[in-house]
């Protein structure tokens, strides 16, 4: 694979997330997921053409190319890989990984990333829930079931989180929230949509409907 720049990375990555949310891919939508000018987005979107990493198409929208596909998910990969790397063996906080994983990410060496793999156990998840693409491309389940989504009385395991903000992970924390904790949502409140739950069969709790639309369970 030719050498990419930083910056080609970082749109190749949040092109590959645009395209997992299954939305229609738009300089627009690229411009405001990266915080960066419509302008600096369409001469990317040309860059990315010409070395045949995507195909954009003003109807369609964007669209990554087998070989744009292939290096997204290298990218990911040794993202998620990172996040569990700095989780479970320097002891940092949830809400503290992601922005060191996104330098290490673009370290280019060919065999780090299934080095790595080899040495936490091959993770099928990283710290916030979200599949770890295998050496092969192949990836582990994906949830998209919230807990909103449920119904009252019903139990269930908190899978992932939707929201990787810093201020959702450190109320999780507060609320003693992990990946893996036991949820019953004990009743909907119909005047505000808001949750009642109670975490691993401890005192309720009341959140409010974005909490529960930010969380992905597992039944």
């Amino acid at each position: 694979m030719s050498m990419h720049t930083l910056s080609e990375e970082n749109y190749l990555k949040c092109i590959y997330r645009l395209q997992d949310k299954g939305q229609k891919i738009t300089p627009t939508a690229i411009a405001e997921s990266l915080g960066n000018n419509p302008a600096s987005v369409v001469d990317m979107i040309r860059k990315l053409t010409d070395k045949q990493l995507i195909a954009y198409d003003k109807k369609k929208g964007v669209d990554l190319t087998e070989q744009g596909q292939k290096h997204a998910t290298l990218i990911v990969r040794r993202h998620r890989l990172w996040e569990v790397f700095l989780l479970e063996k320097l002891d940092y906080h949830w809400d503290e990984i992601h922005d060191i994983a996104e330098e290490l990410e673009h370290i280019k060496d060919a065999t780090l990333a299934d080095r790595l793999d080899k040495f936490l156990g091959f993770p099928e998840y990283d710290p916030h829930g979200d599949p770890i693409p295998k050496a092969n491309g192949k990836m582990p389940k994906r949830y998209s079931t919230t807990l909103a989504d449920v119904k009252a009385g019903a139990h269930c395991r908190v899978a992932a989180v939707k929201d990787t903000t810093s201020a959702f992970l450190q109320y999780l924390i507060k609320l003693n929230i992990n990946i893996g904790t036991k949820i019953q949502l004990i009743e909907k409140i119909p005047f505000d949509s808001s949750l009642v739950i109670s975490i691993d069969g401890n005192e309720q709790k009341t959140v409010s409907q974005k909490f529960g639309e930010s969380l992905l369970i597992d039944m």
